[in-house]
């Protein structure tokens, strides 16, 4: 495995304080499978189709870190709905002997709250949050912007390097060129010794060389090449047999 920064290495699920494995978010794909994940110490991806647990095992990894489980610094703390599981109560993660200077949790189903969050901090009459924290993001408001403009705006301006980077599907309001930009900006914070966690339907996102990819199923966790993603496979199969897919999804 190549080297990297490596401040979270993996990953381990505590059964033994489990009450009810059977009830959520136990019974989950993502979680059912999970013993010890290890992580790659630049990108690891966690992939596969809707309902298995992604999005929950990238809350708890991030709560369990420290972030606010609606994304985010470390230093937000605020909460819109205490939805979050438990789940990150019964993780133990191993990390590395190097520790993070900066960090985000980003999913975009709460963006839009992060956002507020830092328009209300920004407006605070006291000041009592220092300089704009909107500077950090481009200096215009997120809710001025576009969903994939304000986005981008994180991942540009906010994200400085010697980070963990937990990303709960990044890809949902950039087009497939900008898909391409965040797979060069994921390059660029990983030469500034950043470590990125990523879960997506994307194959661009994808496509980062020297990364591990986890693809989750009913079945369980597997550790699989791009090309063997039910992603990847789907998609090159539409773009190369167009019609025929077409006529028998149609076909009545």
């Amino acid at each position: 495995m190549s080297s990297g920064p490596g401040y979270l290495k993996s990953i381990e699920l505590l059964r033994g304080g489990i009450s009810d494995p059977s009830q959520y978010p136990f019974q989950l794909p993502a979680v059912r499978s999970l013993e010890r994940l290890i992580l790659h110490p630049k990108v690891t991806y966690i992939v596969g189709e809707n309902g298995t647990g992604k999005s929950t095992l990238m809350e708890a990894i991030a709560v369990a870190w420290g972030f606010n489980p609606e994304g985010g610094t470390i230093n937000f703390n605020f909460s819109t709905a205490e939805s979050h599981s438990e789940l990150h109560r019964h993780l133990r993660l191993a990390r590395g002997i190097h520790k993070a200077r900066d960090g985000f949790f980003f999913r975009a189903e709460s963006y839009y709250n992060v956002a507020s969050e830092i328009d209300r901090m920004d407006n605070d009459k006291d000041n009592r949050y220092g300089p704009p924290i909107i500077s950090s993001y481009g200096g215009k408001s997120l809710h001025e912007q576009s969903h994939g403009e304000s986005f981008f705006a994180a991942f540009q301006h906010r994200f400085g390097g010697r980070g963990l980077y937990i990303l709960d599907e990044p890809e949902a309001a950039l087009s497939p060129l900008r898909q391409l930009s965040m797979l060069s900006r994921i390059h660029e914070l990983v030469q500034k010794h950043s470590q990125f966690i990523i879960a997506t339907h994307s194959p661009i996102l994808m496509a980062y060389p020297d990364s591990i990819i986890y693809e989750l199923s009913q079945d369980g966790m597997r550790k699989v090449e791009l090309e063997q993603t039910s992603h990847f496979t789907l998609m090159k199969q539409f773009v190369n047999h167009k019609k025929a897919m077409l006529e028998e999804l149609f076909a009545e």
